[in-house]
């Protein structure tokens, strides 16, 4: 791009910028906002813009060293609609107070009207500190339709792929906390023009699914933090609620997913992940965040045990899949503890897992090696934050605790976070989130960052 047409971009772009004020949550006060279309907008399937809200002027200095207005000029020349937020900055623009407007925010978008704008995506909207850049829609693994075989007509597999989080420029190399979504995207095919659609792709940041939806800001907290994140397609390209083998009964797959195909997917997520972000501005260093099926999923990144059919597959084999951390919620790591106790909230897995895997007596081996618990072998597992509340689906409280006795008795560092809510909840402000970043900052070591600058 020369000099002349770049200058034309942002200046045309910004002709059509819009202002006004947001109420902060995080500082007390309103913050300026403004708004600014791109002249080439993307849009998503429903026509809705692609937007990216900028959080500016923070009370504490930025990891990337580009300026602000180069960065946004950069997003806005990919197509993105920026809304600059500014908090001029104000001391209280930190860890956790920011984390309530980034829930606000989310909030906003998927109820349609933030910043007066009705039409931003919401599953491609994105809320970014100052300094950190997008990597959209990243293949990491070329689905098998055969796993899952829903719709009938998929018969080639799709990329599942994950949006990357990055510094811009940055003062030195950050790690990555990586989380796999529990939205799911999966393949639709529409019967009346004989096609597939976009439709239900990239959903992995629905918001009403994921972050709005359970007032999830973790993530996109990350970077208060001094990290960065990245969000992966559940390894279940399929609706939730179905799926079903070959000549097998329909939806024997509700409210799981199988291996090796989730093994195979989440390891070479995180070999992906790792092998592009030297380009990036990653440390390499990565942590795993985990919610519900987004749990089940991350938590497979963790154990120490090879086995070649999960290892050999997918993208970037030479590289290493191992992860330093894993912060994981509720979530299922061992079939063969469904039927510990009955009534406990997991009668759709007591009842479908058989149809798929045998019963549990006559085929034990199929079942222990589909739960993350098979993959844990000795203590070069990683450490593991576990966080649940004693009220939800009483299942999840026996998967976390049988799992933590089992890497416990391996000397795997292990600590619990409980009753931070109620219900199928995620941690939101104060304490427990300080907590969770903590953790990470301890096993990721990332740069400390401050008010002064960014220091080791």
């Amino acid at each position: 791009m020369t000099v002349w047409t770049f200058f034309t971009l942002v200046t045309s772009a910004t002709a059509g910028a819009k202002n006004g004020t947001w109420p902060s949550q995080a500082i007390g006060r309103p913050l300026e906002f403004i708004v600014t279309e791109s002249p080439e907008p993307l849009r998503d399937v429903a026509g809705k813009y692609l937007t990216v809200v900028y959080l500016k002027h923070l009370g504490f200095k930025k990891i990337g060293g580009n300026s602000n207005a180069t960065d946004v000029a950069w997003l806005i020349a990919q197509g993105y609609r920026v809304i600059e937020l500014d908090y001029a900055h104000h001391p209280a623009a930190i860890t956790p107070n920011i984390n309530r407007d980034i829930i606000a925010i989310n909030d906003a978008v998927a109820a349609g009207d933030f910043c007066g704008l009705q039409n931003s995506s919401h599953y491609q909207t994105y809320v970014l500190f100052e300094g950190y850049r997008i990597a959209r829609n990243v293949p990491y693994f070329q689905d098998d339709p055969t796993v899952y075989n829903t719709p009938a007509e998929y018969l080639i597999g799709d990329s599942l792929r994950m949006d990357i989080i990055y510094p811009a420029n940055p003062v030195q190399p950050v790690p990555t906390i990586l989380s796999f979504s529990y939205s799911n995207s999966y393949a639709t095919y529409d019967a009346a023009s004989k096609q597939f659609t976009d439709a239900n792709r990239n959903q992995r940041l629905n918001l009403g699914y994921t972050l709005a939806g359970f007032n999830d800001s973790f993530l996109e907290g990350a970077p208060a933090a001094g990290m960065a994140w990245a969000i992966a397609d559940h390894p279940k390209y399929c609706p939730w609620g179905k799926g079903k083998p070959i000549d097998g009964p329909n939806d024997a797959y509700k409210s799981y997913q199988t291996n090796p195909d989730a093994a195979q997917k989440v390891k070479s997520a995180v070999r992906t992940l790792r092998s592009l972000g030297t380009s990036l501005g990653l440390s390499g260093k990565i942590g795993i965040y985990g919610f519900s099926r987004g749990s089940d999923a991350g938590s497979m990144a963790i154990g120490d045990r090879e086995v070649p059919e999960f290892e050999n597959a997918g993208f970037y084999q030479k590289v290493s899949d191992e992860v330093q951390a894993a912060a994981l919620g509720p979530g299922v790591f061992d079939f063969t503890r469904i039927y510990a106790v009955t009534g406990d909230g997991d009668s759709n897995l007591e009842t479908r897992c058989p149809w798929v895997w045998g019963s549990l007596e006559e085929h034990p081996e199929i079942w222990e090696r589909m739960g993350a618990a098979y993959l844990v072998e000795s203590a070069a597992t990683a450490p593991v934050l576990f966080f649940y509340n004693t009220d939800d689906q009483p299942y999840y409280r026996d998967q976390v605790l049988h799992f933590q006795a089992q890497l416990e008795s391996l000397g795997v560092p292990v600590s619990t976070m409980v009753d931070y809510g109620t219900g199928h909840s995620l941690p939101q402000t104060g304490p427990e989130l300080i907590r969770m970043y903590t953790f990470f900052q301890r096993y990721l070591d990332p740069p400390i960052i401050n008010k002064d600058g960014v220091k080791r």
